[in-house]
């Protein structure tokens, strides 16, 4: 996935400098997965590309003798840059950062809503199990905001996520804020406690059940992170002064979702010592062989925040 994404910065790059079909560098980055370019998303304010859709294909694949589409391979995905620190998009990409920034949030932006429309004409043609979203930085972010809208219409994709963007200002806000939450409730938790209502511990427990079921039905967006990028870095930030535990390989660790909600989401970490920022956010490292991944299923207080209430249940009402 994250070789999509960078064939979309390729193709915005190609465009730039004019490259015909013979010099173009983004197919490298597709071909190779028999896959093919259907449709380049441009922002019509400045003809940048910033995303793309690829499906697989399937001629290429027979001449290859590869009859049959990997189960893993999804037969169509949306693949969306970050922020391009070149003209003519520059001012766009920019635009979009500072309106995260601000608002923690990508509505209202013209990209969003392009790439909401075609990903939900692709949902409509060739159904959510067939589809796959991917971006990477700003580009994660876009990917991020679709997955929530089409999951809140009850429509779930499989979406992969490479550093995608957790700082803000509200975001800056709501962590002096938990701090501060969590010094309360540790205190009150010092303090004589009353028997909770036996009701309340009915409604929770039948609360519990019918959550962990829908926490195994539902596909879970895929986050990829580095703990030295502080742009992504409070995806890693346990939810409510929790520290976060993670194991090398195939083993994952789920942490039990605070409240009402199901928060999970399958969460990767880089965790390489100290490193600059720009390694730390670079997408090549998440092709790089000598990678090491640590895979959880992390109670984060931003996943929290950002998923919860895709999978929020309510209570049974007692009478």
């Amino acid at each position: 996935m994250a070789c999509f994404v960078q064939s979309v910065y390729l193709l915005e790059l190609d465009r730039q400098e004019n490259r015909n079909t013979e010099t173009a560098l983004a197919p490298q980055w597709w071909t190779p997965f028999k896959y093919k370019l259907v449709e380049p998303l441009v922002d019509e304010r400045d003809g940048s590309i910033f995303a793309a859709v690829l499906e697989w294909d399937q001629e290429a694949a027979l001449a290859d003798f590869i009859p049959i589409r990997p189960t893993d391979a999804p037969k169509l995905v949306l693949a969306i840059r970050g922020t391009l620190l070149k003209n003519p998009t520059i001012r766009r990409d920019i635009e979009d950062d500072l309106r995260y920034l601000a608002w923690e949030s990508l509505k209202g932006s013209f990209r969003l809503n392009r790439v909401l429309s075609a990903l939900r004409s692709i949902v409509n043609l060739q159904g959510s199990k067939n589809v796959s979203i991917t971006g990477h930085s700003l580009g994660a972010g876009f990917a991020l905001e679709v997955y929530k809208a089409l999951a809140a219409e009850g429509t779930y994709v499989e979406a992969h996520l490479f550093n995608p963007p957790s700082v803000s200002l509200a975001m800056s806000l709501r962590i002096l804020r938990g701090k501060a939450g969590f010094a309360w409730k540790r205190f009150k938790s010092m303090l004589p406690s009353h028997s909770e209502n036996q009701s309340k511990s009915v409604a929770e427990a039948a609360e519990s059940r019918i959550t962990s079921q829908l926490k195994q039905m539902l596909p879970v967006p895929h986050l990829y992170v580095n703990t030295s990028d502080y742009i992504c870095c409070y995806y890693n930030y346990p939810d409510g002064g929790q520290s976060s535990s993670f194991n090398i390989g195939n083993k994952e660790q789920e942490a039990k979702p605070a409240g009402n909600g199901l928060t999970s989401v399958k969460l990767f970490v880089v965790s390489d010592g100290k490193q600059r920022f720009l390694e730390a956010h670079r997408l090549k490292q998440w092709w790089s062989d000598d990678l090491e991944l640590q895979m959880a299923l992390n109670n984060s207080m931003l996943i929290s925040r950002q998923l919860n209430s895709l999978y929020t249940i309510q209570a049974p009402k007692q009478t």
